[in-house]
């Protein structure tokens, strides 16, 4: 039983940060209708961001924080402006190159700017522990779920009650009736890109806490996938759900085999898949020709 306990909060520990970077591939798809591919990488960036910022430049850690901020904003707006904009009428399979293309620039950009050796950040949460029904848990674990449903629930308030997120929700719905009612769709997706990149800092970030600022970092970011497609590509709550379960299983997998963890949730992904194939909360879309 205590063994359950202790890898039910490490699974979900794991699906909130997936859904944080999850949340990011979501917005971007939703306003855009771009699959971001370089959703991995901002992981990173953010999380090397915030080493500069406080380790490197000697920032308090509230300002380094909002130097990462900035970074992640920054990011997601010029990669919208700069290079997505144009390519608008484009065949979707020349946006993923794009995104691909981008995901290996951040890598090298990162490569040449830190290298490969991990570095170590000072701890932003407590690395104490918790006693739960005699499993002992580490508390860093527990306050990673809490801050990350707190910034789920949040993103989720914004988008569904916020002027913004009303914008954005009708940019995804129809981008010709947004500009009727005298939205800058090209406003919304530079603001989708924005918000993107700061999930995926957050995420980051508070994995990077967890285990150390590394090139690794994007590679976790790649089970983003799973997690969009699981839960819906078109669905911010579908994330959560999404996240949590690709955690548990992915956890349970790799205690039960170790190395087993990627397939079991791919192998659940399609097994789904078969039975809904727009995931659990993706809307199906009908086209009449």
């Amino acid at each position: 039983m205590t063994q359950l306990i202790q890898l039910t909060i490490y699974g979900l520990a794991n699906g909130a940060l997936l859904a944080l970077a999850a949340l990011g591939f979501v917005l971007i798809y939703k306003a855009s209708g771009v699959v971001n591919f370089a959703q991995g990488k901002f992981l990173s960036v953010g999380a090397y961001a915030l080493y500069a910022g406080h380790v490197l430049l000697h920032l308090p850690l509230l300002l380094a924080a909002l130097f990462s901020l900035l970074v992640a904003v920054l990011l997601g707006a010029a990669v919208e402006r700069l290079v997505l904009r144009r390519l608008i009428g484009e065949a979707p399979i020349v946006l993923v190159m794009v995104t691909i293309g981008l995901s290996a620039a951040l890598e090298a950009v990162v490569q040449v700017s830190f290298g490969t050796t991990p570095r170590e950040m000072p701890r932003l949460l407590p690395t104490g522990t918790l006693e739960l029904a005699g499993a002992v848990i580490p508390l860093n674990r527990l306050l990673a779920i809490a801050l990350a449903a707190f910034v789920l629930g949040g993103f989720t308030l914004l988008f569904r009650y916020s002027r913004h997120g009303v914008a954005m929700r009708a940019v995804a719905d129809d981008q010709q009736a947004a500009l009727l009612q005298g939205i800058s769709v090209s406003h919304i997706f530079a603001l989708a890109w924005a918000l993107g990149a700061v999930s995926a800092l957050i995420g980051g970030v508070l994995l990077a806490d967890l285990t150390e600022v590394s090139q690794n970092l994007s590679g976790f970011g790649l089970r983003v996938f799973p997690v969009v497609i699981l839960g819906g590509l078109d669905s911010v709550p579908g994330t959560i759900v999404g996240g949590a379960i690709i955690g548990l299983v992915s956890q349970y997998a790799e205690s039960l085999w170790p190395g087993a963890s990627e397939v079991a949730a791919h192998v659940l992904l399609v097994g789904l898949l078969v039975l809904r194939p727009h995931g659990l909360y993706g809307q199906p879309r009908i086209e009449r020709v």
